[in-house]
């Protein structure tokens, strides 16, 4: 998730006391049973072309609210997937969280379950995310706060964030994402596992204060553990993380060394990009080099230059799964920018919306954009049509309600 343009001071990592050396603690390819490139490709050429979004329900305001069993909604989800797949969708981006496998590991597991049965009848395959480094590094179980007026992403929490500082929390981790992608691990309503959103982000908003110690370090120490334990549950589904900032991602002198776990990790490669579609381009030619498959896992910052119109056909050509950030405008209130924190929206609404494609009523924010979307995910994987290059492209006709098979829970 990239919250906001912060400069990272991330190479200059160091072990800290408690914490194992990390270089002894990345594990070797060959030991954790990473796929091939010849397997990758194989699985994603069995796939549809991927597009999707980062989803949370629009009456939920982080990971837990969504998932805690007091304000778990399938009514709400199930109706919001349906405008998902009217839009021609298949799959969604969708967080999960530590603290919901401590305090129910058996009612998470029938929750998410359920998620499943409602993305499966509207033929979506969601990726699930294990751990986040973005925004409150506190979370806490309960209910949770309302959001902050005028200010994006306002309630969002870091997964396990400043648990991390306890390394006798270690194997709690540890028996989360075995526990999780065990009990999934052959499911095939279930696309992949992203085990770590952007783990070297610094955190954003006004968190500074309350980041884990040394936190660069313990993700160091501990992303390919979570690799590790996930791979030892067998899933069938392919392990990812996003790479989302800093130079040139084909030179390894440019990678620090969390993005080398990543890309020595992941079985497809992800990443993030939220600008101009020339950048895009240039981030998709720079990991082709590593001879696997393809997912942008967030884009589309309208303000930014990353827009459905521009950013979306280009991958769509370059057969790169498509995930934008937010799908229906909600309690994340991510229709505003990331510079809300410093200077919150709360006497006027920007003009233009930053993140998010649908009001609360199902309504596109932009009909065009709901139209292209429509549109490249009914064409060939690999082509754009011809008419979603025009400017009068008007695009079929859509009507944003469930099919009339879809039920609620």
């Amino acid at each position: 998730m990239k919250k906001l343009l912060c400069v990272l001071l991330v190479a200059l990592f160091t072990a800290t006391a408690g914490i194992p050396c990390p270089a002894r603690a990345a594990s070797s390819t060959a030991s954790t049973g990473r796929w091939s490139k010849a397997q990758a490709n194989a699985w994603y050429a069995k796939q549809p072309w991927l597009v999707g979004s980062n989803y949370i329900p629009s009456n939920a305001i982080n990971q837990l609210e969504m998932w805690q069993a007091a304000t778990f909604d399938p009514r709400r989800i199930d109706l919001e997937l349906g405008w998902a797949q009217a839009l021609g969708m298949d799959t969604m981006r969708v967080f999960l969280h530590d603290l919901l496998w401590k305090q129910d590991p058996e009612g998470f597991k029938k929750r998410i379950g359920i998620f499943l049965d409602i993305a499966a009848r509207h033929h979506i395959k969601p990726i699930f995310v294990l751990f986040d480094s973005c925004w409150d590094p506190e979370p806490k179980l309960g209910p949770q706060h309302p959001p902050i007026p005028g200010v994006h992403n306002s309630g969002w929490v870091q997964s396990p964030g400043v648990a991390m500082d306890d390394t006798a929390q270690y194997p709690r981790l540890e028996a989360y994402v075995k526990g999780v992608v065990g009990a999934f691990a052959k499911d095939d309503r279930i696309l992949a596992w992203d085990v770590w959103n952007e783990p070297d982000n610094p955190g954003g908003g006004d968190y500074a204060a309350e980041e884990p110690k040394d936190k660069f370090a313990r993700v160091e120490y501990l992303l390919p553990k979570v690799f590790a334990w996930a791979r030892s549950v067998h899933p069938i589904q392919p392990l990812t993380s996003g790479l989302w900032h800093g130079g040139d991602w084909s030179n390894s002198k440019d990678l620090n060394a969390i993005e080398r776990i990543q890309l020595d990790e992941s079985d497809i490669i992800s990443f993030h990009n939220y600008g101009w579609p020339e950048d895009f381009e240039r981030r998709v030619a720079q990991l082709r080099v590593y001879g696997r498959p393809i997912i942008c896992t967030e884009y589309m910052a309208r303000s930014a230059g990353s827009t459905i119109d521009d950013v979306m056909p280009v991958g769509k050509r370059l057969d790169v799964g498509m995930i934008n950030w937010g799908f229906v405008n909600g309690k994340t209130q991510t229709n505003l920018p990331w510079n809300s924190w410093q200077r919150p929206y709360t006497l006027q609404q920007p003009i233009v919306w930053f993140h998010d494609l649908l009001h609360k009523d199902g309504r596109p924010y932009r009909e065009r954009e709901a139209q292209i979307i429509w549109a490249l995910s009914h064409s060939p994987k690999g082509v754009v049509p011809e008419s979603v290059a025009h400017e009068d492209f008007k695009g079929a006709p859509l009507i944003l309600e469930p099919p009339a098979e879809s039920g609620t829970h």
